[in-house]
């Protein structure tokens, strides 16, 4: 029983350090990576709090050195998606009703341990499981899965603080109930702290969880388990369980329990999942939330008045960090003839520059892809663009599986604005830039507006404050998440809130209290002190 209403701390962003030459967290993340690179580990499912072994092993390695084994995962069945529901679905009962305070806690002390103690360990298994390197891990699973659980904390204090009017003699009150049912959280292998916000947003909110993770994501995600049961989460809450996603959804998706699905991933999965839900409407206890963030083909238009020097860097980092593997990353590129010469030349220089090879070297800006069926798909469409005669590879083009999934960051110069790879995702590290004469501005608005199915992030780069305004107005609808002057990547909770419209998902705008809202089912009470003896209304008296 809560016998007070309490006040959490401001949120903050958690510091991000650097990691550079001679510095004492260089020194431990390097120890840290080579103490786990030596380790084989045995990975369970957790479902009720219990470890599940099912002996079905699936090998864990390195993107970037796939014969390393880091350890096996215990494949399950849908035997064991049943037996994560039933665990939720028991746990729900006392979760739901404990006090949003305690409940708080738990992700708060999971934010400090992880700022603590095992920052090194979830960046390493980061790096050695996705291939990121020590600044993409820290931004990621370190900084911005803090992020989400110190600034959830906050949004759900203010939630729950807001209350209705009561007029005199009445009180009014809103109660924000979880769901009625079980939110299953299907999550990518791109942000070790998407991951981490999927299952514990709705859980924050006194929700219990299904989470399935993407199996090149699995190294981290056990971490990120290890992590809340140490904060205190109890048994059943957030179960975690390596199925495939078709066994998974013919349970899950069947359920009369099921209240909503959190997800991020592709936009074709996802449209099949709606599908599914709206096919099964009627099997189920309430309208399931269905919260998604998919597919992006994330824009920079640069207005002749740009500054080269800053579109360059745009460019650089936005297109080819992670590997071009962030839904915002930079993909199709619109530059003025004046500023190409100037801009082609920078980015060449870059390029030049990038070193590529794996996480243990802190030098390597460039890591590998995902996995094979990544490296396939992304070298298939370099491919397709170089069989084209109105493209030129100008930068990049090469490719190698041998050791780990290489692919070099390559730009495509094209001259055709719709080709393949200025239209279709591609995920990965290939930028193509289309030429337009300067005098036509407002013709290659459009195209920036109407080539993509997809607006999740998008750049404009310009001076002028009456361009930037006209820029961005008519632009309003291309990007969920828009910047100026700046590369499209980078979004940081309590700050950028995250999430894009049209094909990219459904704006919950993670990082922020609209997205908590939807994990909710509130209930107005009015409470009257003095009830009316007699039905007549003065107006009807004589």
């Amino acid at each position: 029983m809560s016998l007070g209403f309490s006040r959490v701390y401001p949120a903050y962003n958690e510091p991000i350090l650097s990691y550079g030459p001679g510095s004492e967290e260089r020194a431990k993340l390097q120890a840290k990576l080579e103490e786990m690179r030596q380790q084989k580990v045995d990975v369970p499912m957790y479902i009720g709090g219990k470890e599940i072994r099912t002996g079905n092993k699936k090998v864990l390695s390195c993107p970037h050195d796939h014969q390393h084994v880091l350890g096996h995962f215990h494949e399950g069945d849908a035997g064991h998606v049943q037996q994560a529901i039933d665990a939720a679905l028991e746990a729900r009962e006392k979760w739901s009703k404990l006090p949003w305070e305690d409940r708080a806690s738990v992700f708060l002390k999971a934010a400090d341990l992880l700022a603590g103690p095992y920052r090194d360990v979830l960046n390493a298994a980061t790096m050695l499981g996705q291939s990121k390197n020590a600044f993409q891990a820290e931004i990621d699973s370190a900084c911005e899965l803090i992020d989400f659980w110190r600034f959830n904390v906050s949004y759900m204090e203010e939630i729950y603080s807001q209350q209705p009017n009561s007029s005199k003699g009445v009180w009014n009150r809103l109660e924000q109930r979880p769901l009625e049912g079980f939110v299953f959280a299907l999550t990518p292998f791109n942000f070790t702290a998407i991951a981490g916000n999927l299952p514990t947003a709705p859980a924050m909110m006194g929700n219990v969880a299904v989470w399935k993770p993407a199996n090149s994501q699995i190294y981290a995600a056990r971490v990120i388990m290890e992590i809340l049961m140490e904060a205190g989460l109890p048994d059943g809450v957030i179960n975690l369980i390596y199925v495939s996603g078709p066994v998974a959804g013919n349970v899950i998706f069947n359920h009369r329990d099921f209240a909503g699905i959190h997800f991020t991933g592709s936009t074709g999965t996802f449209q099949h999942i709606w599908k599914t839900i709206g096919a099964n409407i009627e099997k189920y206890r309430s309208y399931p939330r269905i919260v998604g963030e998919t597919g992006g083909k994330d824009f920079v238009f640069a207005h002749p008045s740009a500054n080269a020097d800053t579109l360059i860097i745009g460019l650089s980092r936005g297109a080819f960090e992670f590997q071009g593997q962030k839904c915002s990353a930079a993909s199709r590129a619109y530059i003025p003839e004046s500023l190409w010469p100037t801009v082609k030349a920078g980015l060449l220089r870059d390029l030049a520059s990038f070193k590529m090879g794996g996480t243990e070297d802190f030098s390597n800006f460039i890591n590998a892809v995902i996995d094979e069926k990544a490296f396939d798909n992304i070298t298939g469409y370099i491919e397709k663009a170089r069989s084209l005669s109105s493209n030129e590879i100008i930068a990049g083009g090469g490719y190698d599986k041998s050791k780990g999934y290489f692919v070099e960051p390559t730009v495509i110069l094209t001259k055709d604005p719709q080709s393949i790879t200025m239209e279709e995702e591609i995920f990965g590290p290939v930028l193509t830039v289309y030429v337009y004469p300067d005098q036509e501005v407002e013709p290659t608005l459009d195209l920036v507006n109407t080539t993509s199915p997809y607006a999740l992030t998008g750049a404009i780069f310009a001076q002028d404050r009456h361009t930037i305004h006209h820029l961005t107005e008519r632009l309003r609808d291309a990007a969920g998440n828009f910047y100026i002057n700046d590369k499209p990547t980078g979004a940081v909770v309590g700050q950028q809130p995250f999430g894009g419209a049209r094909a990219s998902g459904t704006n919950d705008k993670a990082g922020s209290m609209i997205n908590l809202l939807r994990w909710v089912s509130p209930r107005t009470i009015k409470e009257t002190f003095v009830a009316p003896t007699d039905y007549r209304y003065p107006f009807l008296e004589e």
